[in-house]
């Protein structure tokens, strides 16, 4: 018997939910959706109570376009 990886079952959960689609069942596609969210930890939500801010930096550049070489 072959070993399925994660990768091997996400993809027959995209099956199986392309499927459903094209055959108009939506509560088949949402069983394969909350699978894969099972399957990668995200039916859980999230504590918010144990979750720090993260800083985010943010850098923009302009570029003149009359002299492109000049960066500000």
């Amino acid at each position: 018997m072959q070993k399925m990886s994660i990768d091997d079952l996400m993809t027959e959960l995209d099956d199986a939910r392309l499927t459903a689609k094209a055959n108009g069942q939506a509560s088949a596609m949402v069983s394969a959706t909350m699978s894969k969210a099972k399957l990668l930890g995200l039916d859980k939500g999230i504590d918010d109570k144990d979750s720090e801010v993260q800083p985010v930096k943010i850098v923009i550049q302009t570029v003149d376009a009359r002299n492109p070489e000049r960066v500000h």
